[in-house]
């Protein structure tokens, strides 16, 4: 065998948890679609299932409720389903908050996604890691709440965040309390931990939601530019026009830089995917950067309905007439403010360049 071969081997002995873990992100990436699909929300269930059929295993066997053999056959091998399981659940929500929000609006999820697998590598301890593993599925479990009420009652909002919440605490109150007929001993013992722990992280989740930091879910921007025209046509078919690009600049497909002539409007067209059900309101907001003061100021807020369903996601543009030279920016957001995308532009002085147009089935 190869020397290569040998030391992925080794690897993989140190490291089990950690390439368990790793299979559940691959397995998603590689199967979620859609947030509102049957068969995406059966994945995500079944990994909830799992995470929990599996704390319970083990703890039933460090337990010793089962026969020698059993124990031995659970505690080497239900690790490996938890942390499948772990990775699966928390990198759906990874995939689907990642599609909800631009990466500077989602990294704090990112972050607690790599803490986690920091955690996996470090903690040993056979206590500790008990909640620690209480804690991860209390992550996934939340956050998969959130994702799926709205979709499963057509809304979305503060009071239905509260309430997701709330069912998630739930749940979490009667496996804990189910766990503890296992091993009461343990749960005795590290019970202050698990209420506080889970706790902060329940205040500390409803917090970032409500100060705009958690990504509007369960909406994802699928486009957005800015155009010096957009036109709806009667088959529902959008025109979209922009200055042409350089011959290196072949991905681009909107105006970051925006040279207007006399008469000319700005527009902002976005793209935004929403589950079968959900009909929310979407707004564009319009700012100019103060180059004093090096802050953002509003030039206008603009709203229009949506209605969920469309892989594509469902259209919609504004404009503005008055406007001047500098930097700008459209951001796409909920009604609270949360940022679904955002795109920076230029105004620039000078004659536009040859201008091209594509069209948006």
């Amino acid at each position: 065998m190869s020397p290569t071969y040998h030391a992925a081997r080794r690897f993989v002995g140190n490291h089990w948890l950690t390439v368990a873990f790793l299979l559940g992100f691959i397995v998603d990436s590689l199967t979620l679609t859609r947030v509102d699909q049957v068969f995406d929300n059966a994945i995500l269930f079944t990994y909830v299932v799992l995470a929990m059929l599996s704390i319970f295993l083990l703890y039933a066997a460090i337990a010793e409720r089962f026969s020698e053999r059993v124990n031995q056959f659970l505690k080497l091998r239900v690790p490996l389903l938890m942390q499948y399981a772990f990775g699966g659940l928390l990198s759906g929500m990874l995939i689907f908050y990642g599609r909800s929000s631009s990466l500077s609006d989602s990294w704090l999820f990112i972050l607690i996604i790599i803490g986690v697998m920091v955690g996996n590598e470090t903690i040993k301890d056979r206590a500790h890691r008990l909640v620690y593993n209480l804690v991860i599925f209390f992550v996934g479990l939340f956050s998969y709440v959130v994702l799926i009420l709205p979709v499963l009652l057509g809304k979305m909002g503060p009071w239905i965040f509260l309430v997701s919440g709330a069912l998630a605490i739930g749940v979490m109150y009667v496996f804990v309390r189910l766990l503890e007929r296992v091993v009461p001993n343990f749960i005795h013992l590290q019970k202050r931990s698990i209420v506080f722990i889970i706790g902060m992280i329940y205040v500390g989740l409803n917090t970032l939601y409500f100060t705009n930091v958690i990504p509007p879910i369960p909406l994802s921007l699928k486009h957005l530019g800015v155009y010096h025209n957009v036109v709806k046509y009667e088959n529902g078919t959008y025109a979209l026009t922009y200055e042409k690009p350089e011959w290196w600049q072949w991905y681009r497909s909107s105006d970051k830089a925006f040279h207007p002539v006399p008469g000319d409007n700005i527009y902002c067209y976005a793209s935004v995917f929403a589950p079968s059900r959900l009909a929310v309101k979407i707004f564009h907001r319009w700012e100019e950067l103060d180059t004093e003061t090096g802050k953002w100021r509003e030039h206008g807020r603009f709203s229009y309905a949506i209605q969920g369903g469309r892989d594509d996601g469902y259209r919609g543009y504004t404009l503005i007439s008055n406007f001047r030279s500098g930097t700008w920016r459209c951001t796409v957001e909920t009604e609270r403010g949360q940022v679904i995308g955002r795109e920076v532009f230029e105004i620039q002085d000078g004659p536009p360049a040859e201008l091209v147009t594509k069209e948006e089935g």
